[in-house]
């Protein structure tokens, strides 16, 4: 071991350390978020401002930053094919690039990078100081913009400033972090929840499917209409063509009270019928909205892929998506879901699926089927009887009532009351 090869395995070393901390750097960095660094600058002002000048300029710490991770590399894996010849002779050049892939890789790599995925708060706010420092080097800063500049000439890229840096799922987290340490109320984090949900909503998650609607049959009077109106509370009704399955107008109960005060009760209720307006079941819920309030419609019949009625929509069940139930003094508040104390649920067919799941903390599949009756159904591959039972992640479903083909009430028994109910049962038994 001569002095020329302890001071080149000295700088391998002190290389390997700072090998280390780069890649910590470029992890914890690339983890951490405007959001995110904003909190915790709020919290720790004098460490913080570092993160948050880094977090917002991005483009102006990853080149520096890899460029000279890149320069570390290059000159330890030298340093280390010559020490390993000096040592080894003809075969230290195979011991080397040994040497350097199994110790550099593991140590360099994935032990600090790991370590950031871990903690990467801690690790952004480790490496945030020097970093900023790093990348401020006048020589540094230039020899990665000119290789920048030689990249895009090659290869003509975007800035990194145009893309996002946060994730959907990275942006609910951030808002449950929030409200867990009350930097939002859990009322402001449910309403940013849903409003980030609303986008994915379709008019089919939402309508009233066809079964439940109230519709006023063309061979009606305008009397016939208002009564039925004034007996459910509805402003508009839609109106059957010929054909009942079919609908060719809606009827306002604002006509129609006009019409009855003038002496024109007995004259067809189509005489007043109002052009509807039709979309398919598939529509985003948040474009439909804006078109109601450009084009002043507060109602659309939705239709499917075949053009048959599959329900209606109207503008209170998609501000219902936003705020939640919306009960006037018109509608019976009744409960979709009734939980008891034994576990247990009760549910309406018509509850939608992604609501039961939230409910249940599990994720029910839902892409041939809406409602907690579509479950089942499909689920059974036939039409459900009372009492018949779907087993799914823990859980069983009971068709508790049965209306024609349509599941109206199911009762859902965690598998945990099903053991304690046997356990009971095995020792009564045994007693």
């Amino acid at each position: 071991m001569t002095g020329a090869n302890l001071v080149m395995l000295v700088v391998i070393l002190l290389l390997l350390v700072v090998l280390i901390f780069l890649a910590i750097a470029e992890m914890g960095l690339s983890k951490m978020t405007k959001p995110r660094a904003a909190a915790i600058t709020e919290s720790k002002p004098r460490l913080g401002q570092s993160l948050t000048a880094i977090v917002e300029n991005p483009e102006g710490w990853i080149n520096p930053l890899l460029l000279m991770v890149n320069i570390c590399q290059t000159v330890q894996a030298t340093l280390t094919g010559i020490v390993a010849g000096n040592l080894f002779g003809g075969v230290g050049v195979a011991v080397g690039v040994t040497l350097n892939v199994v110790v550099f890789f593991v140590l360099a790599e994935a032990v600090p990078k790991t370590y950031a995925v871990l903690n990467p708060d801690r690790a952004a706010l480790l490496a945030a100081r020097p970093i900023r420092a790093l990348t401020a080097f006048p020589p540094l800063r230039l020899i990665s913009a000119a290789l920048i500049g030689l990249t895009n000439v090659i290869v003509k890229g975007r800035g990194l400033e145009s893309g996002p840096f946060v994730s959907e799922q990275e942006f609910l987290g951030i808002v449950e972090a929030a409200a867990e340490d009350e930097v939002i109320e859990h009322e402001e984090r449910e309403l940013i929840e849903s409003i980030i949900e609303f986008g994915d909503t379709v008019a089919r998650e939402v309508m009233v499917p066809r079964p439940d609607m109230v519709i006023v049959a063309n061979t009606a009077t305008i009397t016939d209409a208002l009564n039925l109106g004034i007996a459910h509370g509805f402003s508009r009704l839609p109106v059957s063509g010929s054909d009942e399955d079919d609908i060719v107008g809606l009827a306002f109960t604002k006509d129609l009270m006009r019409a009855e005060r003038e002496g024109r009760g007995d004259l067809p209720v189509l005489d007043l019928a109002r052009d509807a307006t039709f979309i398919p079941e598939n529509k985003p819920v948040a474009r439909l909205m804006r078109e109601m309030q450009e084009s002043k419609f507060h109602i659309a019949i939705v239709a499917d892929e075949y053009g048959d009625v599959a329900g209606l929509i109207t503008l209170e069940d998609c501000l219902e998506e936003l705020v939640g139930e919306i009960v006037d003094e018109y509608d019976a508040e009744e409960s979709e879901l009734e939980r008891f104390e034994d576990g247990s649920l009760l549910v309406e067919g018509g509850l939608n699926i992604g609501d039961l799941s939230d409910e249940l903390g599990i994720d029910i599949p839902h892409e041939d089927f809406d409602s907690v009756g579509g479950f089942v159904f499909s689920s059974l591959e036939r039409v459900p009887e009372p009492g018949d039972a779907v087993d799914f992640e823990g859980f069983t479903f009971i068709a508790e009532s049965v209306e024609g083909r349509r599941v109206r009430r199911v009762r859902i028994i965690p598998h945990s009351i099903d053991h304690l109910d046997q356990e009971v049962t095995d020792h009564g038994a045994s007693d």
